[in-house]
């Protein structure tokens, strides 16, 4: 483990948000399409740039491909590792405890253990909820699976697998799997639409659980009363649909609004607020292309019934989890937090009024993919890369 060599990361500006009109736009590669937004400001916001002096000290470099974190009361973190381990991290980094006891885990391309968080009541019930990608007839498909922790913290007790997004599909990329607790102790799981062009189209199809938002309760049962109860052919436990691939999801503090981070093919990254019955458009609308350079499907962004993204990004940075801010840099209260994969960098998106009013993209110079971001007990950003680092980021 290394405890790490700080570096200060920003310093003093002299103008605040409303005067930072001057700052250009952090993009400057060119778009991979000419497609217009559908209103000003949803993408290629003006910059911004943190005034407070902060820090990124790495406090562990010895995980193994990360993928989700959740902050346990104590202050120490739960991480997943895709290959099929959970660990429990001291708050200062260190390594605490391995945790076992899982089902078997696909661990392939994008497949492996991947989110985790924990009961609402945790302190009493001490119970672990996680997705994982799971070998099945036809091929593999996200699972979500629940435990009780152990009095010595090493091992999962009476595991049960609570839902499966099937279809299952011969490919191993785009499970999505971002879990979410609301005020009424259910749960929110994004699924991702499994990436092949023979599959995806079923982000549109009611009657599958794949490319969508998901709610269950904590036996994996449909929440009640979901916009699709009752509607025939429909999987009464999707509460959204017409997604990618969904890797990020978090509460915004300030509204209450649920809000999602997903992958677009080359370009057309997008942020989304989940509404209970919308359609986000997925394979139908998008602002991004084929990988191979062609369109997608008809080639339009904007159709009747179709809920835009509140913000894009053309071209892509892989947007992986999100958080928003509830730390002690002020400037930072209520920004969402977005990890950059491919894009090496984490953004902080400043939310006004539901709209992204200014962006600004930090530790480029890190060359990390971001998978997973978190706000600590102490008040500090933390993230984990896919190098297998534990970022502390904190005020100077």
């Amino acid at each position: 483990m290394a405890a790490g060599l700080a570096v200060c990361c920003a310093g003093a500006n002299a103008h605040d948000l409303q005067r930072d009109t001057a700052l250009a736009p952090v993009e400057t590669q060119k778009p991979n399409t000419n497609y217009k937004p559908a209103f000003r400001g949803q993408t290629r916001i003006r910059g911004i740039k943190t005034k407070t002096p902060y820090t990124a000290t790495v406090i562990n470099n010895e995980l193994k491909n990360p993928w989700g974190i959740h902050v346990l009361p104590d202050g120490r973190f739960l991480i997943t590792e895709k290959a099929g381990s959970m660990r429990i991290l001291k708050a200062n980094g260190a390594f605490d405890k391995q945790i076992t006891g899982f089902p078997p885990v696909l661990f392939k391309a994008q497949g492996g253990l991947l989110d985790v968080t924990i009961d609402p009541a945790f302190a009493n019930n001490r119970m672990v909820y996680w997705g994982y990608a799971e070998e099945a007839p036809g091929g593999s498909l996200l699972a979500i699976a629940k435990g009780k922790l152990s009095a010595d913290e090493t091992k999962l007790e009476n595991v049960q697998v609570i839902y499966r997004a099937e279809p299952a599909y011969k490919g191993t990329l785009q499970y999505g799997c971002r879990i979410v607790f609301d005020k009424k102790g259910d749960l929110f799981v994004s699924t991702g639409e499994r990436s092949g062009a023979d599959i995806r189209m079923k982000a549109q199809d009611l009657g599958a659980g794949i490319g969508k938002i998901i709610h269950i309760t904590k036996t994996g049962k449909a929440v009640p009363g979901g916009p699709f109860a009752g509607k025939a052919g429909a999987l009464p436990e999707i509460y959204a649909y017409g997604l990618r691939n969904p890797d990020g999801l978090a509460w915004n503090p300030a509204t209450g609004d649920l809000w999602e981070a997903e992958f677009g093919p080359r370009g057309g990254d997008e942020i989304n607020i989940i509404r209970p019955g919308h359609n986000y458009g997925w394979p139908v609308i998008t602002y991004g292309i084929e990988y191979s350079g062609e369109k997608v499907g008809d080639g339009i962004q904007q159709k009747e019934g179709m809920t835009q993204p509140i913000y894009y990004w053309d071209p892509t940075i892989s947007p992986g989890g999100i958080t928003f801010y509830t730390g002690n840099i002020a400037e930072w209260k209520s920004n969402l937090f977005v990890g950059g994969l491919s894009g090496s960098h984490i953004a902080r998106l400043v939310i006004r009024n539901n709209k992204v009013v200014g962006e600004e993209r930090l530790l480029r110079d890190k060359n990390e993919r971001w998978r997973a971001l978190v706000t600590g007990k102490d008040g500090a950003l933390y993230g984990l890369t896919d190098s297998g680092k534990f970022y502390r980021i904190a005020k100077k």
